[in-house]
């Protein structure tokens, strides 16, 4: 799967590529070129604002907070003082501009050449404290109803409780010793909700929705590194002795197996922050790459092939946010597991 993944998003990446290069040389000077793969990676990316619809000065979107700590100084000010990246805003003795990076995507400068710290409410920003929105209105409800009425689920309990049991008796309990199982569920619990509300959230294609937020490799980064503390905090004697002093290794051998143990402790998340952005961001790019069809070919007789691909995807991504969120907290589990096991 993930190879016809990769296939099918380079072929229509480079069929978008050569559809635009022969536009440009056979159509007319005033017909604006399509530039289907810059449009594809600006609506995965990250923004300052929510796009409903339109294209440059004509465009209709929603801003959001802008915030900026320059050299003791803290600006606030919306998105749409930028005017779409047309305008500056001047703050006391600053200068702020959107400008595009090596990548084409804006990001806002000091023009004097100041360093601000950007804490703005981007997409993704406003998605991540949406979820975490979601999780408290889930479990805190749940939470109270089972202090109050015991273990009988009623409500919004009787929608959480298997995914509990799903996640300690699937999840959990294989991974981690039983009387350890209870110190980490907790962790567990939280961010396989998190990655799965944050995928269906990216799934719907409207706002307040619609944000690319595990597909950001910052975010992956971050989920990995807790996993990665968590297991190297929590490591016990045995962990740390299989990796600086593996039982019944000759010691010369040591001075290669140890290094490579040691490197062995940073690919594991490295593996979880790839896997969980690579295969979110995928799902999007296909979607996006098949809807553009209709602008490659400039008719709507591609319809036919393309609505039902575009469903059967959009149906797929529906399971491949929920196996995302179950296979990073299993690997989690399993990392986690094996630092806490008790030597035999």
């Amino acid at each position: 799967m993930k190879t016809f993944y990769r296939t099918l998003v380079l072929f229509l990446m480079m069929f978008s590529l050569t559809a635009n290069a022969s536009a440009s040389d056979n159509g007319s000077s005033e017909e604006k070129e399509l530039d289907i793969v810059s449009t594809i990676l600006h609506h995965i990316s990250d923004a300052h604002e929510f796009h409903l619809w339109g294209e440059g000065d004509e465009s209709v979107s929603i801003p959001l907070p802008v915030i900026l700590f320059t050299d003791g100084s803290l600006d606030v000010f919306m998105s749409s003082a930028f005017h779409h990246g047309h305008s500056t805003v001047k703050k006391g003795d600053y200068e702020f501009a959107l400008k595009p990076n090596e990548n084409g995507h804006l990001h806002i400068v000091e023009l004097s050449g100041a360093h601000p710290w950007d804490f703005s409410i981007t997409k993704n920003v406003f998605t991540l404290l949406m979820s975490c929105v979601f999780l408290l209105l889930i479990f805190i409800p749940s939470a109270k109803k089972y202090k109050k009425n015991g273990p009988v689920p009623s409500g919004l309990q009787s929608f959480v409780e298997p995914l509990i049991l799903f996640v300690r008796d699937e999840i959990a309990k294989p991974n981690i010793e039983e009387k350890k199982v209870s110190k980490f569920m907790p962790y567990l619990l939280s961010v396989f909700f998190f990655i799965w509300i944050s995928n269906m959230i990216g799934l719907i294609p409207f706002f307040p929705f619609s944000a690319n937020l595990t597909g950001n490799i910052a975010v992956t980064i971050v989920l990995a590194m807790i996993t990665f503390i968590i297991t190297t905090i929590n490591g016990n004697k045995a962990y740390w002795g299989h990796i600086f002093n593996m039982p019944g290794v000759p010691k010369v051998m040591l001075l290669i197996m140890v290094p490579v143990e040691v490197l062995g402790m940073f690919t594991k998340p490295f593996a979880l922050m790839i896997r969980l952005f690579a295969n979110i961001t995928a799902g999007h790019i296909i979607i996006l790459s098949l809807v553009s069809l209709f602008f490659v070919f400039q008719t709507y007789l591609v319809a036919p092939v393309v609505v039902p691909f575009v469903l059967f995807m959009s149906v797929l991504e529906l399971l491949v946010a929920f196996l995302q969120a179950f296979v990073f907290t299993m690997l989690s589990a399993l990392f986690i597991g094996s630092a806490v096991a008790d030597h035999h």
